[in-house]
């Protein structure tokens, strides 16, 4: 089959390369699916998962690539809750050879059902950047209607669902991000937008949560905003700044069925919108990760046979 591999830690996409490799075998309640589209995060070349596996041992070359789209095409011992020819998406682990093949051996319990009348590239953008806001917001942040939440990059993959999904469930959206991105916010369901290259993030007064995209400076000016009670959220690692009076929480997002379940049927009856940037082959990803001529959102490899 093939597969994109990586080498280099030092090389980042630039070491990216595509070649031929076995297809894989499932292990013990492992699925394989045959991958129709696979959604690829650029950062997930700094991630340690990414090089070594759980014990700390290099294990390159690795197929980086952790969301995708497919069809199951076989079974191991102990499967039960998916059938082979089943359409499937899902968030595959962290320390296995990932999405950017063919095929691709992954826990069953990590991929949900694909209703049909929901396409295989929407698909493959939602696992990392649904059930990032999911969790951030509902498990980690408890967020409850009436509230006002900061979501920091809010014209990104991860936070137009963080401001879709805080707005449905009654949520005050303050949505930030760059000049350009003003329109792309507000038309995401942002009640306000914040430009943090020119506007005052310290005039937007009391929030109840922040979700944290970015970390450094904005996090820390973020924090003083947070009122009692409230929660500061970041996906960027360990927390450098504590609300005086509330919460700060890391977390790293973990696949959940049912969660998937919850989001990829708000996108079938309209409640929530997808946010894919650039579109690009297998055989053409390489350079497309390597080239300046990306569109914001997420960014897709279309694998379909």
């Amino acid at each position: 089959m093939k597969a994109i591999v990586v080498t280099d830690e030092a090389a980042g996409t630039a070491g990216m390369t595509l070649t031929e490799r076995p297809e894989p075998s499932p292990a013990i309640n492992d699925v394989v699916v045959q991958v129709h589209a696979s959604g690829f995060v650029p950062t997930e070349l700094e991630w340690p998962s990414t090089w070594v596996d759980r014990a700390g041992r290099d294990r390159t070359p690795s197929v980086p690539g952790h969301e995708l789209a497919g069809v199951v095409t076989s079974l191991g011992y102990g499967t039960t809750g998916l059938s082979v020819g089943q359409r499937v998406f899902g968030l595959a682990d962290w320390h296995r050879d990932g999405t950017l093949a063919q095929y691709v051996a992954m826990e069953s319990r990590n991929l949900a059902g694909l209703p049909g009348d929901v396409d295989f590239t929407e698909a493959a953008s939602l696992p990392i950047s649904g059930l990032t806001a999911w969790q951030g917001l509902f498990d980690h942040g408890r967020l409850r209607a009436g509230q006002r939440v900061l979501a920091h990059g809010a014209a990104g993959a991860v936070g137009t669902m963080v401001t879709q999904l805080a707005r449905e469930f009654g949520a005050y959206v303050i949505g930030t991000g760059r000049a350009a991105d003003r329109q792309k916010v507000l038309e995401f369901g942002a009640h306000e937008f914040v430009d943090l290259g020119g506007e005052g993030l310290d005039e937007v007064g009391e929030v109840d949560l922040v979700f944290d995209v970015i970390g450094g400076d904005v996090q820390k000016r973020s924090a003083r905003l947070i009122g009692p009670g409230g929660t500061l959220v970041s996906v960027v690692g360990p927390v450098e700044a504590r609300p005086a009076n509330g919460l700060a929480i890391d977390f790293v997002v973990e696949a959940d069925r049912a969660q998937l379940g919850e989001i990829v049927q708000r996108v079938r009856d309209g409640r929530l919108r997808t946010n894919i940037g650039t579109v690009t082959t297998l055989d053409n990803a390489v350079s497309t990760f390597n080239s300046t001529d990306r569109h914001k959102g997420k960014m897709i490899v279309d694998i379909r046979p």
